[in-house]
């Protein structure tokens, strides 16, 4: 069986062993590898670019590795190929964690208990909670929900398509770092550069898929597709732009506007502003969006594999 099928099979059993067992409570994989980059940090911090470079050059680089090893070892087994393909996608997407955590804000939210949303809300994303109102809250899960459908679910599927195992962890582990030291903080701003454009680069294809199929998925293909083009390029982030903007049109909502993060203040551009403001009741409206873009990332990435896996065969080749 070619790597085409391998990884079609692979990813679409990984996904779904995703929807029926979620993340472990402890061991998962991807908390591993964080605290292996943090150990890693710790020797090598210094308030340079380069030795950030070097940090993110030795995790990344370790993690494509061990995937590009472990790829080579079962590959004269179709049967190990594909679970270890499986095991991998299971390992870095996280669709049910987004969608369960998403919807116990809701929950809360829902029972008038502003105070357990904001002690929920942090599982989710770094936003300032005690900042936030029960109408701010709900805005803040739905922009968490449609950026991580991108960096959980559809940018791994992606590159999962283009480079297999190796994909896969590469992708998460350079998403996971740009979380733990590509932010802007004082002890990152130098180390965690590297960090943060190499996400941005390996986020910038997963980023486009999900808005493309955020609008296909979503009630208002036009309002998605509309908001993308109108506001997308005034977020900060080159990726969560076109991604949140898709979203915001895709539900008839409208994301952006003052943030909160560690106390530090952001005034975001609003995103579809022709929208309502958000509700509690568009969480779960976000959650199935996110879903379908999911499943649709899935059968769009295993159909550029096998069309891949087709003309390299045809070319004599092989990839």
């Amino acid at each position: 069986m070619g790597a085409d099928r391998v990884f079609a099979y692979g990813a679409a059993a990984g996904l779904v062993g995703d929807l029926l067992l979620g993340d472990p409570r402890r061991g998962h994989p991807v908390a591993a590898f964080g605290r292996a980059a943090g150990a890693v940090e710790r020797v090598l911090w210094r308030d340079h670019r380069g030795w950030g470079a070097l940090h993110t050059a030795v995790c990344a680089g370790g993690a494509v590795t061990l995937g590009a090893v472990a790829q080579r070892v079962v590959r004269p087994s179709t049967t190990a190929s594909v679970a270890l393909t499986a095991a991998a996608t299971w390992a870095v997407v996280g669709g049910t964690s987004l969608a369960r955590e998403a919807r116990a804000v809701g929950r809360a939210l829902e029972a008038g208990d502003v105070e357990a949303a904001r002690a929920r809300l942090p599982h989710l994303c770094g936003r300032d909670p005690q900042a936030l109102d029960a109408d701010g809250i709900a805005r803040a899960v739905v922009e968490s929900v449609a950026e991580n459908t991108s960096d959980a679910v559809v940018g791994a599927l992606v590159w999962g398509a283009l480079g297999g195992v190796p994909g896969l962890l590469g992708f998460r582990a350079v998403n996971t770092l740009d979380a733990m030291v590509g932010h802007r903080s004082a002890r990152h701003l130098r180390y965690g550069w590297a960090s943060a454009r190499l996400d941005d680069v390996a986020g910038w294809p997963g980023a486009r898929l999900t808005a493309v199929l955020a609008a296909v998925a979503g009630s208002d293909p036009r309002g998605a597709v509309r908001a993308w083009r109108a506001d997308a390029a005034k977020h900060p982030s080159p990726n969560a732009g076109p991604v949140e903007a898709s979203f915001a049109g895709a539900l008839g909502v409208r994301l952006g506007g003052t943030l909160s993060y560690g106390g530090r203040v952001e005034h975001r551009p609003v995103l579809n502003g022709e929208g309502r403001s958000v509700v509690t009741g568009d969480i779960e409206r976000a959650v199935r969006l996110s879903r379908r873009v999911g499943w649709l990332a899935l059968g769009a990435s295993a159909a550029a594999a096998l069309l891949r896996g087709r003309v390299a065969r045809r070319a004599g080749g092989s990839w």
